[in-house]
């Protein structure tokens, strides 16, 4: 048995969770959100508490068994509370500009990259340009949003200039030595 999979999850006051064959759907205050499940795998609402089980000892079932009940708990934590990873942006003359739905990041290019903000997700803009907040309900959109954004100029070793998470530690390298 799974040892992630087979704890029960509490349901929070104001949370409904409902169980439509695969698809388990949660609402909240924060907003809604449902996912298909992989088949084999079944919830059950209960006491306001959801159960996840598997129908049987395969390998695939015993690896999506806690698979799905981390994904339904990110559901319900997403709805109360809401996710949010901060970028920091360093580097001469590096900045993003909000645009509506899209963010426009001058990071030393020719021309600046634009970045089309998906539904669902908040970007907020601060301190002169150079700190990001990227906030959703859903954990897997927050986290892709968050990297996609990084990935347009990952902080480099040598002079630590790009785009890294608050809290991110960039080894740094020496760099050529002249004889």
């Amino acid at each position: 048995m799974s040892r992630i999979g087979k704890n029960p999850i509490a349901i929070p006051e104001g949370v409904t969770v409902t169980v439509d064959g695969q698809t388990v759907a949660v609402k909240g205050k924060l907003g809604e959100l449902s996912r298909d499940l992989v088949p084999g795998i079944s919830v059950k609402v209960e006491d306001n508490t959801v159960y996840v089980d598997r129908a049987d000892d395969s390998r695939i079932q015993k690896s999506c068994h806690g698979l799905s009940r981390s994904l339904i708990f990110n559901m319900i934590e997403g709805v109360v509370k809401g996710y949010k990873k901060e970028l920091t942006i360093e580097g001469t003359g590096f900045k993003a500009v909000d645009n509506g739905k899209i963010l426009s990041l001058s990071l030393g290019f020719a021309s600046p990259k634009d970045y089309a903000i998906p539904e669902g997700i908040k970007v907020t803009i601060d301190k002169g340009g150079v700190k990001l907040a990227v906030e959703g309900i859903s954990k897997e959109l927050v986290g892709q949003a968050a990297a996609r954004i990084r990935s347009y100029y990952p902080a480099e070793p040598y002079k630590g200039k790009g785009i890294k998470y608050a809290g991110e530690v960039i080894r740094r390298k020496q760099g050529k030595t002249v004889a």
